[in-house]
Formats: structure tokens, C-alpha cells, sequence
């Protein structure tokens, strides 16, 4: 239960929580204005950037107006009805500071390159370190001491540096702010996203909100602290966490604070050029809860007594090889429950718990999760198409039972099985060989299990750099904060060596900078627009992986600015037609160097075919919440009715959220009313507000 205390003050980051997505700017602004003065608390943005800076965003009418501005990573604190600075700060920083000292000394260290001048400030000395160690840090505290400097070092994001007076954090200031003011701490709220925020965090007394969207290092550094975990990113996520605390009661409805095309920004309103926008017709509403309603239908066909089976038992003649979609399996079963934890159905609850029950029963001694569990037989399967082990199915079971024991409340089974659930990730860890962080995949060692990736495949790391922060969440629920700390701060590690090598630049490497192996090889392709398929030591594929590039913006991997220009060269070349959306692309042609011979099994995996390009409604799902989180409602909206419209087609009857489309003629093909198709949808629509309760707010 929250403390009852009222909330006399919030103190919130901008970068990556109140700003981000103009949209969910826009409703906690309207949110936040819509207080009565009586009820509305002082309101603080507390930010590394400067006063001056932090004013346009006030100035534009990006955010309402703040009472107080505490800028400079809390070197700043400006009274804004006052119009002025509070000068008194510079005593209570000053001591043991010098400022041209501090320059030279850090100047020095190896990798470091100055921020520009609007990030610099008397008392902050702003740097970039790319992937520091803390050994680096320590090293560089160290001789900053030497020199008889009283500093603090913040490093955040694996990037951004600050040397700041021993008394300067955000905290400090915020800490100093209030005394000055009189209100207690526990009286303040405070939000934020990267670990420069933590020290508000860990004022004593002080409540907090992490908002989704938040870097490994915030939870590490707060993991024994009390804090409300938003599962709503950025500003919408500050929002969650202030109808958690009882502060805001009513939300704006995302219909209300969409953003139109002709106040987008010039680039994007170019890009949806030919696409229809605008609020949607009562036709297209009534349409999208009968879709809704029809998916429901769907899901529930596929209802057993050990979890959700891939499709309807009853609706799909199954011989051959194809027995196996008469199982209860990790991934589709995992992605199933990950999907409708918002629906508070009991048949489908007891059948979301079934699914974990089941796979986590079937878990051999060394962890291996199996990628199907039999119906019929009960009988685990731990290997796919060829006997290669299904990798991912462990990862997409950790992301489940935490995401089941977040929403539902319910910890009893993390419990039940915690020694199995660690067991889990000592099989998973161990397929990083070589311990760089990433994981080392067999060939159609995945969801792919009849597709040619191997060594270190996007898809898979977007999962592992999750699973390790959802599991070292497990461990925080549990009161293990020692060891959810290590496993946060590993995947702080996995994410930095992600985006370095999937995500290649021709920017050179700093002096000093650790040399990256392959990536180091990889300016010859430029400067790319999206993660990258595949890794190897010998090569690399440079395909788009939609799905994982998708899934890395879902899993708070990539930032909101990576995120957009992935979604522009996706969008630009027409991922989402005839329907959204396929898989990957380019399609892999025959004579191609990634063609394999087995493509041609059954036909599956042709050009425009299964996983080489076919369209899947499930992950069209994602693509609409990808969307619908960079900002882009009405786009979103569009998209759902056009996944709604291929969900509809079917191949022997109407709405049967079949499992694939052709990628080229956009004919339904493979099983019939598949459970992750349908819990995709559902999934969305509540998203985009576009289920039945939020329609009938509009």
C-alpha cells in the first residue's frame, strides 16, 4: 500500500522520464495542470542540464511550469516565480573545489573528450567516457584526491561523466532545496530514469518512482530501497507513479493528447506522407471491438489443463512433425502470458500460471528449459527442428514469471521454484562462452529454428540483456539485494556491449578506449539506421532483424532516439505492407551467402515465407506498441485496424489470427487461431487505449 503522507513536493528528471514521447509529455502536463492549486505539489525538474536550458522546455509549453529548477546535475537551483538563482547554494558547494583543477587533472585520464560548452558549468565539470569501468572511475576518483579535491563522480548511461563538488549531486540539491523551504523528506516524491537520479532515490524518507524505461544502474542503485516500479515508460510511467501515491487521479486519454501530423516534427510528417491519420470513425471503433472480443474468442481456444497450447487442439489437423504444435511451448507460451497479464479473467490467469507451472516442472537438472511440453503425454521436448536446443526458451520464461509476479502480486511461485529459477541461469549463462557478456547461439538455436543465425543473434541478446534485469528483479522481491545488484549490474554490461557491436558507426574509438574486436572491423559499413541481425568472429549479417529491433525498444535496450530511426528506415521501406508486419529484411534469395540449402524443407522458408520475410501477426502486436511508445498515437491506431483486417482473413473462416502471412500476397498461412497472435492484439489495443473500456472513453 503507498504512504498515506500527502506529497508536498516532485522532484523529477527530464531526459528519459518526463521527456521523450511528446505525447505522454503532453498528458502529464494536462494531468498535472488539472490539479487544484490546494491539491497540486511543488513541483521541481531536477536535471543535468543547465537552468537556462531546462527554462524552453517550459518556455515552448513542452511541461508546465515548475516552482523550482535544480540544473547542472544539482549545481543550479533557480526560483522561478522569484526569477532568480539562489546564490547561497555557491557556499555550500564551494569547499574543496577547484574548478581549473579539476579540468587538467581529468583532461589527463585516458578516453575522456569534453562535453560542449552548454553542459559546463563553475561547479560541473561535464566529460564523455564511453564504457567505463568502476575500476576506470575509481582510478580517476583516486587521482582527483591525490590532488586535494573534495569531488563527487557521477557516471551514467556508460557515457556521461560529471565531476562535480562533494556536495553537488541532484540529492544534495534537492536536499538543500527542501531544508531551505521547510518540507520533510517524506514528504517528497521523487522520479527518474539513469543513475545520476539515485541519490534523490536515497534521501531517507523520500518515495520514489522508476519509470520503465530505467537503466540497470537506477534499480542496482536503489535495489534496497523502496521505490515504485512503473510498468508505463517515460512520462507516462511519472503519471502511473503519481495515481500510485494518490497525487493524480484522473489520466487524459491518449485519443486526447495525441499528436497530429501537422504537429509533428517535419521529418516524421514527411514519412507518413499517403498514410491516413486522425482520430478514428465510429465504423473503425466498432470494428476494433469486435476484433478485440474475437481475440478473446481465440485465446480462449487454447485453454488446457498445462497452460496455453500454440493453437487450438480442436481447430488444427496436425500429422507428422507438426505434432509438436500439440504442446504447451516456452516461447509461444511465455510471449502468451507476457501478453495478457492485463486481463483479470480467472480462466485465463489459472491458464497463464499453468504455462509457467508446466515449463518450470520440466526444467532438466541443469536447467534447460524445454522448448515444448507434449499435452497428450506430458513429455518435454528439449530440442527443436534438428535436435538443437531451444536457447531462448529459458529467457522468455524468466521475462514471464517476473512480469507474472509483478502484476499479479503473487510471489509464492518464485519461491516455489527458486532454486530451479537460479539453475535457469547458471544454463543460460553458461552459453557465453567466452563470458564477454552475449550469448553464443547454435545455428536455428532460437524462435528461428529453421533459419540460419548463429553466434551472437540480436534476437537473443535483446532477450539475455532483459532476462538478467527481470531476473535480478526476481531477486529484489526476494530481499536478495546483494545478488539482484550483480545481476543488474551484468546487465548493465550486456546492454553496453550490445548496442557497441549491433550498432555500428564509423566514429573512431577514443585513445584508451577497450578495442571491440570485430566491431573495431566494422566501419566498412557506415553509419547503420538499426541493430544488426547477426555477429559472428568471421562476418556479419547486415540484415534488419524487425522483430528484434522491435523487441529492443519493448525491452528499454535501445533509447527513443535510436528507437525513431530504426522505426524510419523500417517504415521507409515498407516492413509493414501488404500487412504489419514481416519479420526481417531484406528477404535472404537463393545464391545469397545466407542461404541455406534446408530453406526449401517444406517449403517454409522461401523468399517471403515463414521466417525469411513472412508477416507475423504477433509480432505486428509489437510493432503497434513499439509505435504507440515513440510517440505516434494516431499512427499506431492505423496500424492496429490494418493487424486487425489481416487477423480477420483467415484461411477456412473469419478471425483466425493465423500464425503467418505470405509476405508478398499477404494470404494467411500456417495454423489457426494461434494463442500468441491473439494475445498480441489484445495486448495492443490496451496499449492504444483501443480495447473496450478505453474505446468507450473516447
Amino acid at each position: 500500500m503507498p504512504d498515506p503522507t500527502p506529497v508536498r513536493l516532485l522532484s523529477s528528471d527530464l531526459d528519459g522520464t518526463l521527456l521523450g514521447n511528446p505525447e505522454s509529455s503532453h498528458r502529464f502536463k494536462a494531468a498535472w495542470s488539472a490539479l487544484s492549486a490546494e491539491a497540486r505539489p511543488l513541483l521541481v525538474y531536477n536535471s543535468g542540464r543547465l537552468v537556462d536550458d531546462l527554462r524552453r522546455f517550459i518556455d515552448d509549453g513542452t511541461l508546465p511550469p515548475a516552482e523550482y529548477l535544480i540544473g547542472g546535475v544539482g549545481t543550479q537551483v533557480f526560483d522561478v516565480r522569484a526569477g532568480r538563482g539562489l546564490d547561497e547554494l555557491r557556499d555550500h558547494l564551494a569547499d574543496g573545489w577547484d574548478l581549473a583543477r579539476v579540468r587538467a587533472i581529468t583532461a589527463q585520464f585516458p578516453g575522456v573528450r569534453p562535453q560542449p560548452d552548454q553542459f559546463q558549468h563553475e561547479f560541473k565539470s561535464s566529460w564523455f567516457l564511453e564504457r567505463a569501468s568502476p575500476a576506470a572511475i575509481r582510478e580517476l576518483k583516486r587521482r582527483l584526491a591525490e590532488a586535494g579535491l573534495a569531488v563527487k563522480l557521477v557516471y551514467s548511461s556508460d557515457r556521461d561523466l560529471d565531476v562535480l563538488p562533494h556536495h553537488a549531486t541532484k540529492g544534495g540539491a534537492l536536499r538543500w532545496l527542501c531544508g531551505r523551504l521547510g518540507v520533510p523528506l517524506d514528504t517528497v516524491l521523487v522520479a527518474g530514469d539513469t543513475g545520476n537520479d539515485a541519490s534523490m532515490f536515497r534521501l531517507p524518507g523520500v518515495r520514489g518512482i522508476i519509470v520503465e524505461n530505467a537503466l540497470p544502474e537506477l534499480f542496482e542503485a536503489t535495489v534496497d530501497v523502496p521505490t515504485y516500479s512503473s510498468r508505463q515508460i517515460l512520462a507516462d510511467g511519472v503519471l502511473d507513479g503519481l495515481c500510485h501515491y494518490g497525487v493524480v487521479c484522473v489520466v487524459p486519454t491518449k485519443e486526447k493528447t495525441r499528436v497530429t501530423r501537422a504537429e509533428m516534427a517535419p521529418g516524421f510528417r514527411m514519412l507518413f506522407t499517403g498514410t491516413r491519420l486522425g482520430s478514428l470513425s465510429e465504423k473503425e471503433r466498432a470494428f476494433l471491438a469486435t476484433a478485440y472480443g474475437q481475440a478473446l474468442a481465440a485465446l480462449r481456444r487454447n485453454l488446457t489443463p498445462l497452460g496455453f497450447s500454440a493453437c487450438s487442439l480442436a481447430d488444427n489437423t496436425v500429422t507428422g512433425t507438426d505434432v509438436n504444435y500439440r504442446s504447451v511451448w516456452a516461447r509461444d507460451g511465455a510471449i502468451t502470458v507476457w501478453c495478457t497479464l492485463h486481463l483479470e479473467d480467472e480462466d485465463i490467469r489459472a491458464a497463464q500460471l499453468a504455462t509457467l507451472e508446466t515449463l518450470l516442472n520440466a526444467a532438466s537438472p541443469t536447467g534447460q528449459i524445454p522448448a515444448n511440453v507434449r499435452i497428450d503425454t506430458g513429455q518435454p521436448d528439449y530440442s527443436g527442428v534438428g535436435s538443437i536446443a531451444s536457447i531462448d526458451s529459458g529467457l522468455w520464461v524468466i521475462i514471464a514469471i517476473y512480469n507474472y509476479a509483478v502484476r499479479t502480486g503473487d510471489h509464492s511461485l518464485l519461491y516455489r521454484h527458486a532454486g530451479r529459477l537460479q539453475t535457469v541461469m547458471n544454463w543460460l549463462s553458461a552459453q557465453d562462452s567466452n563470458n564477454d557478456g552475449l550469448l553464443e547461439i547454435p545455428e536455428a538455436g532460437d524462435w528461428t529454428d529453421l533459419f540460419g543465425r548463429s553466434y551472437n543473434v540480436l534476437y537473443d541478446e535483446v532477450l539475455w540483456y532483459h532476462t538478467n534485469v527481470c531476473y535480478g528483479r526476481i531477486l529484489e522481491l526476494m530481499g536478495q539485494f546483494d545478488r539482484a545488484a550483480d545481476y543488474l549490474r551484468w546487465s548493465q554490461r550486456i546492454r553496453t556491449r550490445l548496442l557497441d557491436i549491433f550498432w555500428p558507426t564509423t566514429t573512431p574509438p577514443e585513445a584508451g578506449l577497450r578495442q571491440n574486436r570485430f566491431a573495431d572491423r566494422q566501419a566498412g559499413l557506415g553509419d547503420t539506421q538499426y541493430l544488426l541481425a547477426e555477429i559472428t568472429p568471421f562476418a556479419f549479417n547486415w540484415r534488419c532483424d524487425v522483430y528484434a529491433n522491435v523487441l529492443a525498444f519493448l525491452m528499454n535496450v535501445l533509447d527513443i532516439e535510436r528507437a525513431r530511426t530504426a522505426f524510419r528506415f523500417m517504415w521507409g521501406v515498407g516492413v509493414n505492407q501488404p500487412w504489419p508486419v514481416s519479420n526481417l529484411y531484406p528477404v535472404v534469395q537463393a545464391g545469397d551467402p545466407d542461404w541455406r540449402a534446408y530453406y526449401t524443407v517444406n517449403l517454409l522458408n522461401l523468399p517471403h515465407h515463414y521466417h525469411n520475410g513472412g508477416i507475423w501477426p504477433f509480432i505486428g502486436g509489437m510493432w503497434v506498441r513499439f509505435i504507440h511508445r515513440l510517440g505516434f498515437h494516431e499512427v499506431a491506431c492505423r496500424e492496429l485496424l490494418r493487424l486487425a483486417q489481416l487477423n480477420q482473413l483467415g484461411r477456412d473462416h473469419e478471425w483466425e489470427f493465423n500464425e503467418w502471412a505470405h509476405g508478398q500476397t499477404g494470404r494467411p498461412m500456417g495454423k489457426a487461431f494461434q494463442a500468441w497472435s491473439a494475445a498480441s492484439f489484445i495486448r495492443a489495443c490496451q496499449e492504444v487505449e483501443a480495447d473496450p473500456r478505453g474505446l468507450g472513453d473516447a
